[in-house]
C-alpha cells in the first residue's frame, strides 16, 4: 500500500456568524466530521454547491485553516502539532495552491518575476543566479513568454494571470497542488487551456491534484475520485468513472443539471433552499430537499455504506441511496412527482 501523503481524521471547522455581533453564539458549520485521504500522484475532485465547505477543506488540507477539532496529517505528521517553523516548511515546500480569482491572488504591485521568486526567496532555495534561472523555468511550464517577466499582473490576460498563480504554486516543487475553483473566473474561451495546463503539470511532474469545482461534469473528466458535499459533510466518495451510477440523492442533483449535450435531460428538481450552515437540520442535512426523505433521516445521519455493486473505493452516506443502475430520467420523475405532492393542499 502507498503511504498517504495527506490526511483528514474528523476534521471540525466553525467560524463565529458574521451576522451575529460580537456577544452571538452563532457557529457556522463550515466543515463536520470531515475524512479524506489522498495518496501521491492522484487527482481528487472536490464537487457541491457554492457554501457546502469545498474551499474550506481544500484550505484546512494545505495547513492554511486550522481545524476547530480533528487532525490534519501532512507526510504522515500532524500539522498542528508541530513548531510554527516546521509546519510552514513541510506545507510551504510539499503543497501548492492556486485560488479561484488570480486577479486578487496575485499581488498587483509586483512584476511577475517577483511573485514567482518570492517562494525561492522566503525558502532560500539556491543562490540568486539559481532561483533567477528556476523562474525562467516556471514560466516555460506554464507557457508564459519570458518578455512578461517585468509586467505587473494587470497588464496581463486573465489566462495568463492563472498560468502565473500556477507557476508560483509549483516554484517549490510541492508533492500536492490544490485548485480552488481555477477557471471559473476565467473566460468560457481559456478555460480548457488552463484545465489541459493542470493534466499536462500533473502528469508530466507526478503531482497529486485536488481539484475543487462546482461543475461535476468537469470534476468528473480531470479526476480519478469524486468526493461530494453538502453543507460541511461529505455525503459520497467514488471513482470518477462511477459518478454517472452514484448513489446518494444529492448527487444525482447535481450531475443531472450539467447534462451532456449527447443526452439531455431536465434536471431532478429539489424542492426548497439550502439550510443554514448555522443551524443545520438534524439527522441528514440533505433531508429537508430530498424527494426520498423521511422521519429515518430527521433522526440520524446515516455512516458510510460501501456500494453494493462491490465497486472499490465507492461509499456514500444515505439511509434510502438511490437504487443501483436507477437512470437519471427514472430520478426526474420521481422527484417531480413528490414535488407535486408535497405542494397539493
Amino acid at each position: 500500500m502507498t503511504a498517504p501523503l495527506a490526511q483528514l481524521k474528523n476534521v471540525h471547522v466553525q467560524h463565529r456568524a458574521r451576522s451575529g455581533g460580537i456577544l452571538s453564539r452563532d457557529r457556522v458549520h463550515a466543515l463536520t466530521a470531515a475524512g479524506l485521504t489522498l495518496t501521491p500522484g492522484e487527482t481528487v475532485g472536490i464537487v457541491g454547491e457554492s457554501g457546502c465547505g469545498k474551499s474550506t477543506l481544500a484550505k484546512v488540507l494545505v495547513g492554511v485553516e486550522k481545524p476547530t477539532t480533528g487532525t490534519v496529517e501532512f507526510g504522515g505528521k500532524d500539522l498542528w502539532t508541530m513548531p510554527p517553523a516546521e509546519r510552514r516548511a513541510a506545507v510551504g515546500t510539499g503543497a501548492g495552491m492556486i485560488f479561484q480569482d488570480p486577479s486578487t491572488a496575485l499581488n498587483r504591485r509586483l512584476t511577475v518575476r517577483r511573485i514567482l521568486r518570492d517562494p525561492l526567496d522566503v525558502h532560500r532555495r539556491g543562490t540568486p543566479a539559481e532561483r533567477e534561472a528556476r523562474v525562467r523555468e516556471l514560466m516555460h511550464l506554464v507557457g508564459l513568454p519570458e518578455v512578461l517577466a517585468d509586467g505587473l499582473p494587470g497588464q496581463l490576460s486573465g489566462g495568463q494571470r492563472q498560468r502565473v498563480a500556477i507557476a508560483r504554486a509549483l516554484a517549490l516543487s510541492p508533492r500536492l497542488v490544490v485548485a480552488d475553483e481555477p477557471t471559473s473566473a476565467l473566460d468560457v474561451s481559456v478555460r480548457a487551456q488552463i484545465l489541459n495546463l493542470l493534466l499536462d503539470l500533473k502528469e508530466r511532474l507526478g503531482l497529486a491534484l485536488v481539484f475543487v469545482s462546482h461543475d461535476i461534469q468537469t470534476v468528473r473528466r480531470m479526476s480519478d475520485r469524486v468526493i461530494t458535499m453538502y453543507l460541511g459533510r461529505i455525503v459520497e466518495e467514488s471513482p470518477a468513472a462511477e459518478v454517472t451510477r452514484s448513489r446518494h440523492p444529492y448527487t444525482r442533483a447535481l450531475f443531472s443539471a450539467t447534462p451532456g449535450l449527447l443526452d439531455p435531460i431536465d434536471p431532478i428538481p429539489l424542492i426548497g433552499p439550502v439550510p443554514s450552515a448555522t443551524r443545520p437540520p438534524s439527522g441528514c442535512p440533505f433531508r429537508t430537499r430530498c424527494w426520498k426523505a423521511d422521519a429515518e433521516c430527521a433522526e440520524s445521519m446515516p455512516d458510510f455504506t460501501a456500494s453494493e455493486a462491490g465497486t472499490p473505493g465507492h461509499r456514500f452516506r444515505c439511509h434510502h441511496p438511490v437504487d443501483d443502475g436507477q437512470s437519471t430520467h427514472e430520478l426526474v420523475t420521481q422527484a417531480a412527482a413528490t414535488a407535486v405532492t408535497q405542494e397539493a393542499p
